[in-house]
């Protein structure tokens, strides 16, 4: 599996379940979100821009998506109503497709267009590492079946992880969710404590 291949399989809508450790106050948060994805090709209008945004060949990208997503969590304040998306192209090492360059127009732990370095593991599993002026991220994510796809999160700040987060996202059927009047979405945390991945909040 390659990275496009990867988010082809990602391609669709999904309902996150969120915990995330607040390790200095030694407290968890629970939320919950919902996250879809648009795959793009590699003439895509927007992965182009984004390869021409880091000065990077766009002939270079083998493709890219587009996410957007609303969310909230339990320590949210009245009011607070918060959605999002990103756009990002993948650019695979020339020698080797199970690695490379991911560039995006927002980060996960800094809301700015930043490139982070990606590579498949020996499990099939996409790693993707970022590194921020202020703070490093590194997330995993991986499919326990097609409809069912898990990722773990470490925010790293000023010498120590900041937070962990763990998601285990289920994909919605559409048409059940229409039936059942459950094609719903909640709104997303606060800006100031939250952070974005490249598959949503």
């Amino acid at each position: 599996m390659d990275a496009m291949e990867f988010f082809n399989r990602s391609a669709g809508r999904w309902r996150s379940q969120r915990t995330t450790h607040h390790l200095a106050f030694r407290r968890a948060e629970m939320g919950d979100s919902e996250i879809t994805v648009e795959t793009l090709s590699p003439d895509h209008p927007r992965v182009v821009d984004i390869c021409k945004l880091y000065e990077i060949d766009p002939q270079q990208a083998s493709g890219g998506a587009f996410v957007r997503w609303e969310g909230s969590m339990a320590w949210d304040r009245e009011g607070e109503n918060h959605s999002g998306e990103t756009v990002f192209a993948i650019v695979p090492d020339p020698e080797n497709p199970k690695i490379g360059k991911m560039l995006r127009e927002r980060g996960y732990a800094e809301i700015v267009p930043v490139a982070g370095t990606y590579f498949i593991d020996d499990e099939g599993a996409l790693i993707l590492e970022t590194e921020y002026e202020t703070m490093s991220a590194v997330e995993r994510f991986w499919f326990a079946n097609p409809d069912l796809r898990m990722r773990a999160t470490t925010v790293k700040r000023f010498g120590g992880f900041s937070t962990a987060s763990f998601c285990s996202e289920s994909r919605i059927n559409s048409d059940a969710a229409s039936a059942n009047g459950n094609d719903k979405t909640a709104t997303e945390p606060a800006a100031t404590k939250q952070f974005y991945s490249l598959l949503g909040w």
